[in-house]
């Protein structure tokens, strides 16, 4: 789908393309890519290369055609590996063409919209925009990483429980989560750091800049927290399953002791063997309390040593 915005004193919609607006291209159809291939004239290949889930972040020339290349959040709604990852959003600039290029819906390209309505200031320049989407990029990532350190709270939060498998199945995942929004962070941040040479920057985007810089780096140093506290959890989780393990054993091997002694007496007086006892009128019930003596004994003693 093709958006059609007016950014100057405030962003509105309209109806068609015309020089010096941003063209929003959310999860474009193949008539769209066509469309911005004739009309606009953007090279193939700068569309080909944004289709690529796994597109690094970074940027292109050619013949006045400026592609950039921005990592961002995104969360899967369906049950996924990873519920939190990064997808690439394509920036591409000319003279007097503004566009982007998605191909996933994101709250986060809705929110900058509707914090852009809300400001009712428009961008001054498409530099400005540029660096704008990197500053809200960096934003949400950081909004992203409380969510995550809310799932990895409650984990913390459950370890006095029974654990399964699911659960260190969901910390996995969100160890991938961080793993990807770690490595785009840190794209995002070289990028940035060529783009102000490489983009006419006035004394604004500098500032603009500033911000981005100091976001990116409190959501790349907050994910290096949350991943250390996430592997210190699930360190701990394995702790619980072996000790809970040793537990287990430890009740099976007193069981077994308990129940060998009774078995060894009743082998002993039930071979086919003349031991006098058999002829004596006592001699059963002896055996039997003496079975149960013998249990009752190595009971008291794995109680003591909190075996059992």
């Amino acid at each position: 789908m093709l958006t059609y915005w007016n950014y100057n004193q405030g962003l509105r919609t309209q109806d068609e393309w015309s020089p010096n607006c941003w063209v929003q291209a959310t999860c474009p159809t193949p008539e769209d890519e066509e469309y911005l291939k004739k009309t606009l004239k953007v090279p193939d290949y700068f569309l080909d290369d944004i289709r690529d889930k796994d597109e690094r972040a970074r940027y292109d020339y050619d013949e006045g055609w400026m592609l950039i290349i921005l990592r961002i959040p995104y969360q899967k709604e369906e049950q996924s590996r990873t519920p939190h990852t990064t997808i690439p959003m394509g920036l591409i600039l000319n003279k007097d063409i503004c566009l982007t290029v998605c191909h996933f819906e994101t709250n986060m390209m809705l929110d900058f919209v509707s914090y852009q309505q809300k400001r009712n200031l428009g961008f001054t320049d498409s530099v400005d925009f540029v660096f704008r989407l990197f500053l809200s990029s960096a934003v949400w990532y950081l909004k992203r990483l409380k969510q995550i350190s809310t799932i990895i709270d409650a984990a913390k939060r459950d370890l006095d429980r029974p654990i399964n498998n699911a659960d260190l199945i969901n910390l996995s995942r969100l160890q991938d989560s961080l793993t990807y929004f770690a490595t785009s962070i840190r794209g995002n941040e070289m990028l940035l750091s060529k783009l102000k040479f490489k983009l006419p920057v006035d004394e604004l985007d500098a500032d603009m800049i500033e911000d981005v810089n100091i976001e990116m780096s409190q959501a790349r140093e907050t994910t290096n927290i949350y991943t250390n506290i996430l592997e210190s959890t699930i360190d701990t989780y394995a702790a619980i399953i072996n000790n809970n393990m040793s537990q287990t054993m430890k009740t099976m091997t007193s069981v077994s002791i308990i129940l060998m002694f009774p078995t060894l007496i009743a082998s002993i007086f039930g071979m086919n063997l003349h031991t006098g006892i058999e002829l004596w009128v006592w001699g059963f019930p002896l055996t039997i309390g003496g079975s149960i003596f013998v249990t009752g004994l190595f009971i008291w003693y794995f109680r003591k040593i909190n075996w059992i």
